[in-house]
């Protein structure tokens, strides 16, 4: 009987995690990630599998095509478009991040001006090709990118989505000369010229860097099946990862949220704020009954419209750096020290961070680090941060405490944002925490935002990990329509999605999928006739005559706005379909409740820091723990990959998955 083995992989700023499903039993390993190489770190933990006789099966999550575009380390691309759009991505759109700034905002260009392109040749909005694209001009163009030793070339043409004959000539001419291409009317066919051409050209810049980091993993793990996480929840093939390297930004964000919507579900929770902390940043997610997504989103200030898990990032991590700006305020992030040096406390750095600050509390367990494996060092971490807290002219302790409630504050206005802005209210939720730092603050965060609930689940440290192994495969087809809706037949519509339809399930069987083993979920993206933007909405009228969706889009639009136009027509913008491969998974483990003793859980007791004063905390291992074990605060809890941080007036109880729920006391009345 061949050994089944499937593994995720989670690249992060600090480590690299790795959750290992063998034999019905779950193995974890963090090692240091390795930015310069990320594989290194990846090939290190994976090596005693990639000799086996067996076929470990390998989903990635990675941060290499996001940190390409934050740091501008992508391949040099040219851009071919419709002459006298030569400009567009320079032009952009007329918004400001800064509203009533006076300064102008600075735009750093994927590409010089002199590698745009212009084309002869045009499409109108119906779709009719007015003028052919000439192969002479074509040519010409071509040579002048060959000769600029040009890595991957971007082909936006204008009104493509509504017909990309033209586009499929300059794309067979590009195969032919064996240059990478990233073809606007497959990666994105839509309207919105800069935000396609603007998608299409990052695609490209993406390209040489995804593929040569892909073929050198590829190449290390060629008994390995190897899959990578995109960001909309879903997994694919390193061909297609190649090809649409686009659809992996923010892959190791994606697979903690499905994690996180996974585990939840199972022990019965709809409504929940994913928060996952880690080393380098803080990344914030709503789910109401459903992973929400979205198909507008940035990443390093270019606009990027795919689909997309709906998560909010700011820089504040275990590793964010505390310093004293000019005005002599004191600040916590974006800057992080990373895997390397990383915080003072690792004994290679000698600048003070949010993990050095909660050291200094007694937050963290010294001798208790990644399970004992990693040496500490606390004399460091009360070094960098006596050196601030001399600048802010504060005692060592005000100044840990400070930084920790900055820290807070920054992740507590996230939340903020995919919530209250959005019309949800965080007490009709539990804040479901992880990563490797956000047991330390969940609760203090929980309590300013007056979220009932904290879930810390099992193995937190690596909960983006464990959901890549909790994922199925997903594919995003959409097409722009552009139609009023009551002028638009129930024939019409369903004669559009049944062309997506037929395209996802022909794309989903090249990856192995039968028909009947894929799962459709149709939507469209509606507004009011003469607005700009729309809301996505789910097409439930596949078998009944009605349209039904416009009431559902009044509905949402008063949710979002507060105010609806029922009277007004509802323009169809794009329709979409999702296609969803369910693929083999492992599946949340119910145990039965076999006590309540915690002695065997019990480590010691240790001195922390909290709102001014000094306590006794009681310190547990948290694989010792057993479902219905309770736990009064001050407590900490320690596992292999994070620490849970119990304040005083706290109670955790171990529920039937091993996840820890924590809750405030109830208030005696004696």
């Amino acid at each position: 009987m061949t050994k089944e083995v499937r593994i995720g992989v989670d690249t992060g700023g600090t480590f690299t995690d790795f959750v290992i499903f063998t034999d019905g039993k779950i193995e974890i390993k963090k090692i240091p990630s390795t930015p310069k190489n990320p594989s290194l770190a990846i090939l290190e933990g994976l090596n005693e599998f990639l000799e086996g006789d067996f076929v470990p099966f390998i989903i990635h999550g990675t941060t290499v095509a996001t940190n390409s575009l934050l740091e501008r380390k992508g391949g040099r691309i040219a851009l071919i478009t419709t002459r006298g759009f030569e400009d567009i991505l320079f032009i952009g759109r007329q918004t400001r991040r800064k509203l009533y700034s006076l300064r102008g905002e600075r735009r750093v260009p994927l590409l010089p001006r002199h590698l745009c392109f212009g084309l002869e040749e045009r499409t109108s909005a119906s779709g009719k090709v007015e003028k052919k694209v000439s192969l002479p001009e074509l040519q010409e163009i071509l040579e002048k990118i060959q000769k600029s030793k040009i890595e991957a070339v971007a082909v936006s043409l204008i009104n493509s989505y509504a017909n990309s004959s033209n586009e499929n000539i300059v794309s067979r001419e590009l195969k032919r000369k064996k240059i990478q291409a990233s073809i606007s009317s497959e990666v994105l066919p839509e309207h919105r010229e800069y935000e396609r051409t603007s998608t299409t050209a990052v695609n490209a810049y993406l390209m040489p860097v995804i593929s040569r980091y892909l073929e050198k993993l590829e190449k290390k793990m060629k008994k390995a099946e190897l899959r990578i996480m995109q960001s909309n929840e879903g997994y694919i093939i390193p061909r297609k990862a190649k090809s649409e390297p686009i659809r992996t930004a923010l892959s190791g964000p994606a697979g903690g949220v499905v994690g996180a919507f996974r585990l939840a579900r199972a022990a019965g929770l709809k409504n929940i704020i994913t928060f996952d902390m880690g080393g380098t940043s803080s990344d914030v997610s709503l789910i109401d009954g459903e992973i929400r997504r979205t198909n507008e989103s940035q990443i390093g200030g270019i606009p990027v419209r795919i689909p997309i898990i709906d998560i909010h990032t700011v820089g504040a991590g275990g590793g964010s750096i505390a310093y004293v700006d000019r005005g002599g305020s004191l600040r916590v992030g974006p800057q992080s020290a990373g895997a390397d040096p990383g915080p003072a406390c690792y004994g290679r750095g000698n600048l003070p961070t949010v993990t050095d600050a909660n050291l200094v509390l007694g937050r963290l367990v010294p001798d208790f680090f990644l399970g004992g494996k990693m040496e500490i060092f606390p004399d460091k971490s009360h070094g960098v941060l006596q050196i601030l807290a001399k600048k802010i002219n504060k005692s060592l302790l005000e100044t840990a405490a400070g930084i920790i409630e900055i820290a807070n504050a920054n992740m507590e206005k996230a939340i903020r944002i995919i919530s209250i802005e959005r019309g949800f209210d965080p007490r009709n939720f539990a804040l479901f925490s992880f990563g490797g730092s956000g047991g330390m603050h969940a609760v203090d965060i929980a309590s300013h935002l007056k979220i009932p609930r904290v879930i810390i689940p099992k193995n937190a440290g690596v909960l983006s990990a464990l959901g890549l192994l909790l994922a199925d495969s997903i594919k995003d087809f959409s097409k722009s329509i552009l139609k009023i809706a009551e002028k638009m037949s129930k024939k019409e519509l369903d004669k559009e999605f049944v062309v997506l339809e037929q395209k996802s399930f022909k794309t989903m069987e090249e990856d192995g999928f039968k028909e009947e083993d894929v799962t459709i979920t149709p939507s469209l993206d509606l507004r009011y006739f003469g607005q700009s933007y729309e809301i996505t909405i789910p097409f439930r009228d596949r078998k009944t005559p009605s349209f039904s969706f416009i009431s559902d889009f009044h509905n949402a639009h008063q949710k979002l706005y507060s105010y609806h136009h029922r009277g007004r027509s509802v323009e169809i913008v794009n329709i979409r379909v999702k296609a969803v491969g369910a693929g083999k998974k492992i599946r949340p483990k119910k145990h039965s409740r076999t006590g309540t003793s915690i002695k065997k859980a019990f480590l010691k007791k240790q001195a922390i820091h909290y709102q001014g004063k000094r306590h006794q905390a009681s310190v547990y291992t948290r694989a010792n723990l057993i479902p219905g074990n309770k736990i009064n605060g001050p407590a900490l809890i320690a596992d292999s990959g994070s620490t849970t941080f119990l304040p005083l007036s706290y109670r955790l109880e171990v529920d039937s998955f091993m996840n820890l729920v924590i809750r405030k006391k109830e208030r005696s009345n004696g």
